[in-house]
Protein backbone atom coordinates (compact mmCIF):
# COMPACT_ATOMS: atom_id res chain seq x y z
CA UNK A 1 0.00 0.00 0.00
CA UNK A 2 1.21 3.26 -1.02
CA UNK A 3 2.25 5.52 2.08
CA UNK A 4 0.51 8.76 1.71
CA UNK A 5 2.22 12.49 2.81
CA UNK A 6 0.64 14.26 5.98
CA UNK A 7 -2.15 16.20 4.11
CA UNK A 8 -1.44 20.47 4.43
CA UNK A 9 -4.67 20.24 6.98
CA UNK A 10 -5.62 23.25 9.66
CA UNK A 11 -8.83 23.30 11.65
CA UNK A 12 -11.33 25.87 13.02
CA UNK A 13 -13.85 26.16 15.60
CA UNK A 14 -16.27 28.36 14.94
CA UNK A 15 -18.19 30.02 18.08
CA UNK A 16 -19.38 33.03 15.41
CA UNK A 17 -21.42 32.90 13.59
CA UNK A 18 -23.27 29.82 14.57
CA UNK A 19 -27.00 28.96 14.85
CA UNK A 20 -28.87 27.95 18.10
CA UNK A 21 -31.67 25.35 18.03
CA UNK A 22 -34.16 28.20 16.88
CA UNK A 23 -31.85 28.88 13.66
CA UNK A 24 -31.12 32.08 15.20
CA UNK A 25 -27.67 33.52 14.36
CA UNK A 26 -25.54 33.72 17.97
CA UNK A 27 -22.18 33.58 19.36
CA UNK A 28 -21.69 30.49 21.27
CA UNK A 29 -19.72 30.11 24.51
CA UNK A 30 -16.15 28.24 24.78
CA UNK A 31 -15.99 25.23 26.53
CA UNK A 32 -12.42 23.62 28.48
CA UNK A 33 -13.34 20.37 26.62
CA UNK A 34 -13.41 21.26 23.25
CA UNK A 35 -10.12 23.68 23.67
CA UNK A 36 -8.28 20.06 25.15
CA UNK A 37 -10.06 17.16 23.10
CA UNK A 38 -9.83 18.78 19.74
CA UNK A 39 -6.35 19.62 20.38
CA UNK A 40 -5.06 16.45 20.91
CA UNK A 41 -7.46 15.10 18.04
CA UNK A 42 -5.54 17.52 16.45
CA UNK A 43 -2.73 16.37 17.50
CA UNK A 44 -2.73 12.62 16.74
CA UNK A 45 -3.60 13.32 13.16
CA UNK A 46 -0.68 16.01 12.23
CA UNK A 47 -2.85 19.17 12.13
CA UNK A 48 -1.12 21.86 11.83
CA UNK A 49 -3.37 24.76 13.88
CA UNK A 50 -6.26 24.74 15.62
CA UNK A 51 -8.24 28.27 15.05
CA UNK A 52 -10.73 28.82 18.11
CA UNK A 53 -13.18 31.75 16.23
CA UNK A 54 -14.71 34.18 18.29
CA UNK A 55 -15.37 37.81 17.97
CA UNK A 56 -16.04 38.05 21.96
CA UNK A 57 -13.17 39.64 23.84
CA UNK A 58 -14.38 37.83 27.09
CA UNK A 59 -14.31 34.42 25.36
CA UNK A 60 -10.55 34.82 23.53
CA UNK A 61 -9.35 35.63 26.94
CA UNK A 62 -10.91 32.50 28.27
CA UNK A 63 -9.24 31.31 25.63
CA UNK A 64 -6.01 32.48 25.90
CA UNK A 65 -5.81 31.85 30.16
CA UNK A 66 -7.02 27.98 29.79
CA UNK A 67 -4.46 27.28 27.11
CA UNK A 68 -1.40 29.72 28.95
CA UNK A 69 -1.99 27.63 31.74
CA UNK A 70 -1.44 23.96 29.89
CA UNK A 71 1.71 25.77 27.76
CA UNK A 72 2.88 28.14 30.07
CA UNK A 73 1.84 27.78 33.24
CA UNK A 74 1.81 24.74 35.76
CA UNK A 75 -0.27 22.48 33.07
CA UNK A 76 3.54 22.58 31.17
CA UNK A 77 4.97 21.08 33.78
CA UNK A 78 2.20 18.49 34.87
CA UNK A 79 1.22 17.68 31.45
CA UNK A 80 3.89 17.73 28.65
CA UNK A 81 1.63 15.58 26.39
CA UNK A 82 -1.55 18.32 26.80
CA UNK A 83 1.25 20.86 26.46
CA UNK A 84 2.17 19.54 22.46
CA UNK A 85 -1.89 19.43 22.04
CA UNK A 86 -2.64 23.09 23.23
CA UNK A 87 0.07 24.71 21.48
CA UNK A 88 -1.66 24.28 18.38
CA UNK A 89 -4.66 26.89 19.24
CA UNK A 90 -4.67 30.07 18.05
CA UNK A 91 -7.40 32.91 18.54
CA UNK A 92 -8.77 34.55 15.74
CA UNK A 93 -11.63 37.17 15.85
CA UNK A 94 -13.23 35.24 12.46
CA UNK A 95 -12.90 32.79 9.85
CA UNK A 96 -11.88 35.09 7.37
CA UNK A 97 -8.55 36.32 10.05
CA UNK A 98 -7.84 32.80 10.36
CA UNK A 99 -7.61 32.06 6.39
CA UNK A 100 -5.60 35.09 6.08
CA UNK A 101 -3.01 33.85 8.53
CA UNK A 102 -3.22 30.38 6.88
CA UNK A 103 -2.60 32.03 3.66
CA UNK A 104 0.67 34.20 4.96
CA UNK A 105 1.95 31.28 6.39
CA UNK A 106 1.49 29.09 2.56
CA UNK A 107 1.51 31.69 0.31
CA UNK A 108 -1.79 30.70 -0.89
CA UNK A 109 -5.46 30.64 0.04
CA UNK A 110 -6.65 27.20 1.87
CA UNK A 111 -9.50 25.61 0.31
CA UNK A 112 -12.33 25.62 3.50
CA UNK A 113 -14.22 22.32 3.73
CA UNK A 114 -16.99 22.79 5.96
CA UNK A 115 -18.78 20.43 8.18
CA UNK A 116 -22.32 20.45 8.71
CA UNK A 117 -25.18 17.51 10.41
CA UNK A 118 -27.82 19.46 9.19
CA UNK A 119 -29.70 18.95 5.55
CA UNK A 120 -27.97 20.74 2.93
CA UNK A 121 -26.65 20.24 -0.75
CA UNK A 122 -23.05 20.13 -2.70
CA UNK A 123 -21.68 17.41 -0.09
CA UNK A 124 -18.53 16.22 -0.94
CA UNK A 125 -17.17 13.05 0.93
CA UNK A 126 -14.74 11.45 2.40
CA UNK A 127 -12.82 9.49 0.07
CA UNK A 128 -13.07 12.32 -1.93
CA UNK A 129 -11.51 14.89 -0.02
CA UNK A 130 -8.74 12.96 1.17
CA UNK A 131 -7.94 12.27 -2.36
CA UNK A 132 -7.69 16.62 -2.31
CA UNK A 133 -5.41 16.10 0.02
CA UNK A 134 -2.43 14.31 -1.80
CA UNK A 135 -2.32 17.84 -3.66
CA UNK A 136 0.04 19.74 -0.58
CA UNK A 137 -2.44 22.45 -0.84
CA UNK A 138 -4.08 23.85 2.20
CA UNK A 139 -7.06 22.78 3.94
CA UNK A 140 -9.45 24.19 6.45
CA UNK A 141 -11.66 21.95 7.94
CA UNK A 142 -14.13 23.95 9.71
CA UNK A 143 -16.65 23.05 12.66
CA UNK A 144 -19.34 24.69 14.00
CA UNK A 145 -20.50 25.00 17.69
CA UNK A 146 -24.00 25.18 19.28
CA UNK A 147 -26.12 23.83 16.32
CA UNK A 148 -23.96 24.10 13.46
CA UNK A 149 -22.73 26.88 11.25
CA UNK A 150 -24.69 30.11 9.77
CA UNK A 151 -25.66 29.74 6.54
CA UNK A 152 -24.03 32.72 5.60
CA UNK A 153 -20.67 30.63 6.17
CA UNK A 154 -21.95 27.33 4.67
CA UNK A 155 -22.19 29.38 1.66
CA UNK A 156 -18.65 30.72 1.55
CA UNK A 157 -17.07 26.98 1.64
CA UNK A 158 -15.29 25.62 -1.26
CA UNK A 159 -16.97 21.49 0.04
CA UNK A 160 -18.90 20.83 2.53
CA UNK A 161 -18.33 17.26 4.12
CA UNK A 162 -20.92 15.00 4.38
CA UNK A 163 -22.67 14.21 7.81
CA UNK A 164 -21.08 11.56 10.10
CA UNK A 165 -23.82 8.36 9.95
CA UNK A 166 -24.08 5.91 12.78
CA UNK A 167 -26.32 3.05 12.82
CA UNK A 168 -29.14 5.05 14.13
CA UNK A 169 -31.25 8.03 12.81
CA UNK A 170 -29.69 9.61 15.85
CA UNK A 171 -27.36 12.74 14.81
CA UNK A 172 -26.47 14.80 17.33
CA UNK A 173 -23.00 14.70 18.05
CA UNK A 174 -20.92 17.06 20.12
CA UNK A 175 -18.35 18.76 18.12
CA UNK A 176 -15.59 17.12 20.06
CA UNK A 177 -16.53 14.09 19.00
CA UNK A 178 -17.05 14.67 15.30
CA UNK A 179 -14.15 16.31 14.96
CA UNK A 180 -12.28 13.06 16.21
CA UNK A 181 -14.16 10.95 13.86
CA UNK A 182 -13.62 13.44 10.88
CA UNK A 183 -9.81 13.38 12.02
CA UNK A 184 -10.31 9.49 11.58
CA UNK A 185 -12.28 9.13 8.30
CA UNK A 186 -10.45 11.42 6.32
CA UNK A 187 -6.87 10.55 8.10
CA UNK A 188 -6.82 6.64 7.89
CA UNK A 189 -3.31 5.46 8.72
CA UNK A 190 -1.40 8.09 6.27
CA UNK A 191 0.69 9.63 8.45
Amino acid sequence: MKALSRPNLYLALVHYPVINKSGEIIASAVTNLDLHDIARAAKTYGVKKVYIITPLDDQKELVQKIVSHWTLGGGSRYNALRKEALELIEIEESLESAVRHIEAVCSVKPRTIMTCARDVGGRIGFREIREKFESGEPYLLVFGTAWGLAESLLETADYVLEPIRGNTGYNHLSVRSAASIMLDRLLPECC
